[in-house]
């Protein structure tokens, strides 16, 4: 199956299943030197596991990171680094019930239909739970960019169905399980997830992403636009249906002499764009919306079909989020991690040693 790799220099391919044997990748492009151990990249995972808290699915997987390949005496050595999370707490029994159902909203039809068969155990290769190993490549990206250019990398829970959360205190949001950096959304948030998980139902999200401390370059015209390949990057994340840099969608009710950007001699005066322009960063904050659906796996009944046709009744028991979004919040740190990583290096490898007009 094709698919499975991002990236041109930094280039990450995951392999895996939900509830397969283990979850695993392939990074290629590392620079060599670089300090790294298995616990750099242990802090991001242990942000995106499962049963962090009672807010989020129950499946108590570990989630503990080995390097296999890539690293010697603690430095990057620039060959290919192989990384391995072990699935400890598969239960493929209790998707039994789904041989032969088409959960609606899943991807169990398209790929039963593409395919001709399909992996139903907690949606095989289709899980979320894939993200892990994303993550983990993420950390990797995240440090590199940290260390050699001060670049910041953070995203936020930035609405919950009509809960808005307001970007108040950065702090916050390590502090609380919904990655909420508005303190006085808390109660209200808390109070939604425990209503859906009585009535066993789910709810969209947004969460919001910032770059900070980008050179000014990374991206090229016309079809390596950084813009585009971040978007790409991110619809790429399960349940994400909406990609929106800047101001977005909210550019429709705009007129060009509000949105444009103006420049003066202190620099931009606005970040309308979202600190690209032309695909190309513009060394302004890289500012990122993500729209995030409400996962289908709910315990409220709902129509579809089986592999012959029937139509029948079906309600999802098991182990889910009632809200993705929550734990979208690290992936989607590490899918625009790995994106602006791919890109510095493409940048460097073109453009080190353009001498800036």
């Amino acid at each position: 199956m094709a698919g499975n790799s991002i990236g041109k220099i930094f280039r990450l391919t995951t392999f895996g299943e939900s509830h397969g044997i283990a979850l695993g990748g392939i990074v290629d492009g590392v620079p060599p030197g670089i300090a790294l151990c298995e616990e750099d990249i242990q802090k991001d995972l242990d942000r995106r596991k499962p049963s962090l808290s009672s807010y989020t699915t129950q499946r108590r997987e570990m989630d503990r990171i080995q390097i296999l390949s890539g690293v010697f005496e603690g430095f990057t050595t620039g060959t290919s680094i192989g990384l391995l999370i072990e699935n400890t707490d598969q239960r493929p029994k209790e998707y039994d019930f789904l041989k032969d159902l088409y959960r609606p909203g899943h991807a169990d039809y398209t790929y039963s239909k593409k395919y001709g068969r399909r992996d139903y155990r907690g949606g095989g290769r289709a899980s979320a739970r894939e993200t892990a190993i994303r993550v983990a490549a993420g950390a990797i990206a995240k440090k590199y960019l940290a260390q050699k250019n001060g670049i910041w990398i953070r995203a936020f829970l930035a609405q919950m169905g009509n809960i808005q959360c307001d970007l108040k205190d950065w702090t916050q949001i390590e502090k609380n399980h919904f990655f909420c950096p508005d303190v006085d959304q808390l109660d209200a948030l808390s109070s939604m997830i425990r209503h859906l998980q009585e009535i066993g139902d789910s709810i969209g999200s947004k969460v919001t992403v910032v770059a900070k401390n980008l050179p000014i370059g990374l991206g090229s015209p016309v079809f390596d636009r950084l813009d585009a390949d971040l978007a790409h990057a991110l619809m790429g994340i399960n349940a994400v249906k909406g990609v929106e840099i800047g101001d977005g969608f909210a550019v429709i009710n705009q007129r060009g002499s509000e949105h444009r950007d103006e420049i003066t001699a202190e620099g931009f005066q606005s970040n309308h764009a979202g600190g690209i322009l032309g695909g190309i960063s513009s060394g302004q904050s890289i500012i990122i919306h993500l729209a995030i659906k409400p996962t289908s796996s709910v315990m409220v009944p709902g129509r579809t079909i089986n592999h012959n046709g029937d139509q029948i009744e079906i309600k999802v028991f098991g182990r889910h989020d009632p809200c993705i979004g929550i734990r979208a919040v690290p992936i989607a740190e590490a899918m625009t991690a790995i994106v602006l990583m791919d890109h510095f290096l493409c940048h460097r490898a073109q453009c080190a040693d353009v001498a800036p007009l």
